[in-house]
């Protein structure tokens, strides 16, 4: 019979030795010393170790100096007792101590400032904070405030008084972001060093007038980085009165040198070493490597007594888990390959002729880790129904902007294979540059050069964006992205249909040129082809009528959606308005009864009014008009949209027209083909080719 082997891969035998090995080390620690002796060491669930003791069971049982000590009190009234701290006016519950990291965590007030629909407050407070001998974390604490109406304030001590805080807003609750504290319902602020005491206050610009009948009450705190995850749910009502704060622990007033020119008060004992705090004046003790236990009481320190075979077995226990985990990660790479759609692309990378395709390189998921620090939600550019896009560093220094769904469907694999397949067959300066891919993640990923200035949809409908997009601007921006259609239905070997151009998917780069974006829903057919037969997909107030009643996409479709965002630059309005009169809530229909009854210039922008050549806006105007014909026969074509903007471009500056010429056409030779497709053949293999070494790496000398 075949040895026992346990889920994970480890034999029954192993794993009991290693139980045994971790039991003994556990006894060894127990008997280390933490607490002096006839001396209580527990209240509660909370167990702790000198300096910190109660009172209770002698004086000596704790570390006191002058107006500083470590007691603690414990409230036998409740079940199971409470531990407490003091400042000397307000108890304060203990949740953990800490001797080896030299922290405590505690709980502290949150402060409220609700709004009562009589037009005054109904309820405020400032709580404070004030313990001496216990600087609040830095590196292990937020200041978190909530609210769509809230101004808060951290007024700290660190020798000298000084002032921090954020502002949090939002006119609704569809504004909020889940998860994100960046201003919008939410904020959140670092914690300086070296602070000691505290307090917090709440205020309101306009006295929740405008939001009190989804969010009463705005509130702040300092809590343990972690604790707080920001959904919408906090804006209705508080749910907390109470947060855990993570504080350091030293003892006081005295840096090493010091403190070791007085025997009689240096508390690091034998086999101990003391280390100045980073934060706080003050020092800390430790034990020495190799030993454990107390470094605050005598004899606290003791040494780690294992034989050599209990060293290797310690070290096979340590290494064991590493390997079946990195044979494990394996699999799942090679599993994640066939479920992100792996197979899918080399069939659909196969089946296309006679075209070049850009490389895009297989990147690994912890170069993508290290590239966004772990996925930092500080690194966050923007997130959607289908996931989130995160800025990431490459090792060489060059800024991507790294794509992440939220969850893998069958039909989100299609769409990542579709959008991978078509900007390969597309080189073009203004379409986003695909940089890779990552096969080998729970989800996939992709990877496109980072482009800084956002989106075209921000700069025309964002009031905080206070940028004018003037009109030469506007022009060349339409001139661009007309460009870029017309290459991807004409010009390229494949002709591609985008299927959803929008201003939201017109990125702008740091010259604030146009990259179209988003290929997730684009097809490519056939020269053959007119149209192609499908669901209706798109965004509403871009879509096509004639697409909507027939569920032919063609490419006078993406016309109809250029003509749309024409508009959009023409009159700043957007496509869809719940603020213009019912009649008139569809731009584009609006902009052509507008035309029709001669109120062009009623409708116009200002800047373009301003700034504008009466001339050329009447062009743009018509062309935008002719774009949105109900009937796709009528519609101009993308080349003949672009040749008339160009035109337009070439009369303000004569070398337009020949840089747009001077394109790369990209799909001549099947080069890339093959090198995509041995790319993803040496991805597959390589995951395979990992498991087999580690297999032979026990019978392999090194």
């Amino acid at each position: 019979m075949g040895e026992s082997m346990l889920p994970h891969g480890l034999p029954l035998r192993v794993v009991l030795l290693c139980s045994l090995v971790a039991v003994f080390s556990i006894v060894m620690a127990d008997e280390v010393q933490t607490a002096k002796s006839r001396c209580s060491n527990r209240c509660g669930d909370l167990t702790f170790s000198y300096p910190f003791g109660m009172n209770n069971t002698g004086n000596d049982c704790y570390f006191e100096e002058e107006s500083y000590n470590f007691l603690i009190f414990c409230d036998n009234s409740t079940n199971p007792p409470t531990p407490y701290i003091t400042d000397k006016s307000t108890n304060m519950q203990i949740l953990n101590i800490s001797i080896e990291n030299h922290e405590i965590s505690i709980m502290v007030f949150v402060a409220k400032d609700c709004y009562h629909l009589s037009g005054k407050t109904s309820y405020n407070n400032d709580p404070w904070f004030n313990l001496p001998i216990f600087p609040i974390s830095h590196a292990k604490n937020k200041f978190i405030a909530v609210g769509c109406d809230v101004y808060a304030t951290f007024t700290g001590r660190q020798g000298s008084t000084y002032v921090t805080g954020c502002l949090s807003s939002c006119d609704s609750i569809s504004d909020v972001i889940n998860g994100s504290c960046s201003g919008i319902g939410c904020c959140e602020t670092s914690i300086p060093r070296n602070v000691y005491r505290y307090n917090i206050s709440v205020t309101s610009y306009n006295n929740h007038s405008g939001v009190w009948r989804f969010n009463p009450c705005g509130y702040a705190f300092v809590a343990a980085d972690g604790f707080f995850s920001f959904s919408t749910d906090y804006l209705y009502k508080p749910r907390f009165n109470k947060v855990p704060i993570v504080l350091d622990w030293l003892i006081p007033n005295e840096k090493c040198d010091d403190a070791k020119k007085d025997t009689t008060t240096y508390m690091c004992r034998e086999n101990s070493k003391c280390t100045d705090a980073e934060n706080g004046n003050g020092y800390q003790c430790h034990c020495l490597e190799g030993f454990q236990g107390n470094p605050y009481l005598q004899n606290g320190c003791q040494g780690v007594a294992t034989g050599i075979g209990g060293i290797v077995l310690l070290l096979l226990c340590w290494w064991l888990p590493k390997y079946t985990k990195r044979r494990r990660e394996a699999k799942l790479k090679q599993k994640f390959f066939q479920r992100n759609g792996g197979i899918v692309l080399q069939q659909r990378l196969f089946s296309i002729e006679n075209n070049h395709m850009e490389k895009g390189k297989l990147f690994a998921l912890t170069e993508l880790d290290t590239a966004t620090n772990h996925f930092n939600k500080n690194r966050i550019l923007g997130q959607g129904g289908q996931g989130t896009v995160f800025k990431g560093m490459l090792p060489d220094g060059t800024i991507v902007a790294v794509k992440k769904s939220k969850v893998i469907d069958i039909g989100q694999v299609e769409q990542f294979v579709n959008e991978i397949v078509i900007l390969s067959q597309i080189n073009h300066r203004n379409v986003v540059k695909l940089f890779g891919f990552c096969l080998e993640s729970e989800v996939p990923l992709l990877i496109y050069e980072f482009v800084p200035n956002g989106t075209l949809y921000q700069y025309l409908h964002d009031p905080d964006k206070e940028f004018p997009v003037s009109w030469e601007m506007r022009l060349r921006i339409a001139s661009e992205v007309a460009g870029a259609l017309s290459y991807m239905h004409s010009a390229a070997a494949v002709p591609v249909y985008h299927s959803d151009i929008k201003s939201s998917n017109i990125l702008l780069n740091e010259k604030y040129r146009a990259k179209v974006s988003d290929f997730g829903a684009s097809k490519s057919i056939t020269i053959d082809q007119t149209h192609l037969t499908t669901m209706v997909r798109g965004t509403f107030g871009y879509l096509d009528p004639e697409y909507y009643q027939t569920s032919q996409f063609t490419d006078k479709s993406d016309v109809y959606s250029f003509g749309v965002v024409l508009v959009e630059l023409l009159t700043v309005e957007k496509p869809i308005s719940q603020l213009r009169a019912e009649e008139d809530r569809n731009l584009a229909s609006y902009f052509i009864i507008s035309m029709e009854e001669n109120r062009l210039f009623d409708v116009l922008d200002k800047e373009v009014l301003d700034h504008g050549n009466n001339e050329e806006i009447i062009v743009v105007s018509n062309l935008a008009k002719r774009c949105l014909g109900l009937h796709r026969r009528y519609r101009p074509t993308m080349k003949e949209v672009a040749m008339e903007l160009e035109r337009l471009q070439s009369l303000r500056n004569p070398t337009v027209v020949q840089q747009n010429e001077e394109e790369i056409d990209c799909i001549r030779t099947e080069s890339c083909v093959s090198s995509t497709i041995s790319m993803l053949k040496q991805s597959e293999a390589g995951i395979e080719l990992t498991s087999m070494e580690e297999d032979q790496s026990l019978l392999s000398p090194r």
